[in-house]
């Protein structure tokens, strides 16, 4: 299927996106290197808008609590509001308390109403905060789970009581959050194995874990792979909710749904229970069907990285960024060509099986 532009973006490169209810894309920007204004931004008319205000955008200190200091996720939840997921890391710097945090803005009058930051047991000084998802049919109002993706510390699943704020470590550095092996997994984009190549040392392979994250149209499982692996996999949520399980136990009801035919970084689900996932290695979006089949959504030499995806009014947004043409990837090159794109597609216009 024909991919359209939404928005082409000629400053930071961005990684999330989220649609409203009422069509309002909301975009943001890790502080990962490049200068950003505004780690998150609303488009209005073509322009990018600092979101909620440029207050928000400006800490004044990593462990700021009160602004965000490098976002990596924005997620519009079933009740309309906007989720904003700070890394509280720009740079990958370790965490300190308070910069951590999820931050709800009500989309009625565009003012933030709440700020859930993590304390030190759970986000950890290594933790890197990448996606989150929300089911509100749990509990009084609803829960979070959120993965960490750490390339130099434990990986796992992180889970939010959005009634209290509290929050709690699941699958902690269990083998399925974890980054597979060069020998088992060698992810090759644009002709090129991607690894790690600084200026100065060996090229190594990429350790990010835990990443895409989606939960299943039921409620009943959540479904999330590493960056650097092909296989995906899936936990029943009760268990990540049961407090009273030993993780242990919640780590032997790890499900591993097998190859998904390519490297990973985000995923998403839709109301017919269908699974998409970027495939980075391909320049494509799949999905899989409830009875296990998998389709083509789009397939396009644009989609250099495909990266963060939202299902809205028929139409899959999602976000290409060249992420493996970064310096940190091509020994100190960056080989990155402006503009990045926010692209959408049509879900219901006759994609391409698969298999």
């Amino acid at each position: 299927m024909a991919l359209e532009v939404v928005h082409e973006f000629t400053g930071p490169m961005p990684t999330g996106v989220s649609v409203s209810h009422g069509g309002r894309i909301f975009v943001n920007f890790p502080r990962w290197g490049d200068e950003v204004p505004a780690t998150v931004v609303e488009l209005r008319e073509g322009r990018e808008v600092p979101f909620p205000d440029q207050r928000w955008n400006s800490p004044s200190s990593d462990d700021d609590a009160n602004a965000f200091v490098s976002v990596q996720s924005v997620v519009v939840d079933p009740a309309d509001r906007l989720w904003v997921l700070d890394t509280g890391s720009p740079l990958f710097r370790p965490t300190r308390p308070g910069g951590p945090k999820l931050v709800c803005v009500d989309l009625s009058t565009d003012t933030v109403e709440r700020v859930i930051t993590f304390p030190p047991e759970v986000a950890l000084e290594t933790t890197y905060l990448n996606d989150v998802r929300f089911d509100l049919r749990r509990g009084d109002a609803g829960v979070a789970y959120i993965t960490d993706s750490a390339g130099s510390g434990p990986n796992g699943i992180i889970v939010v009581d959005l009634a209290g704020g509290e929050s709690w470590r699941r699958l902690h550095d269990h083998p399925s959050t974890k980054a597979v092996p060069l020998e088992v997994f060698r992810p090759v984009v644009e002709g090129a194995p991607l690894l790690e190549r600084p200026v100065d040392g060996e090229p190594k392979p990429v350790s990010m874990g835990a990443d895409g994250i989606a939960i299943t149209a039921d409620g009943t499982r959540l479904v999330y792979c590493p960056l650097a692996s092909r296989h995906w996999y899936s936990v029943p949520t009760q268990a990540l909710l049961d407090r009273s399980l030993p993780d242990d136990e919640v780590g032997e009801q790890v499900v591993d749904e097998g190859d998904k035919g390519g490297g990973s970084d985000g995923l998403e689900t839709d109301d017919a229970g269908r699974l998409y996932l970027t495939d980075y290695e391909h320049d494509a979006v799949l999905r899989r069907l409830p009875d296990g089949t998998f389709e083509t959504v789009a397939h396009d030499p644009r989609l250099l990285w495909p990266d963060t995806m939202s299902v809205a009014e028929g139409y899959l947004y999602v976000t290409a960024n060249q992420l493996h043409r970064q310096a940190n990837y091509q020994g100190g090159q960056d080989r990155r060509r402006k503009p990045y794109h926010l692209f959408r597609v049509p879900i219901d216009a006759g994609p391409v099986r698969l298999r």
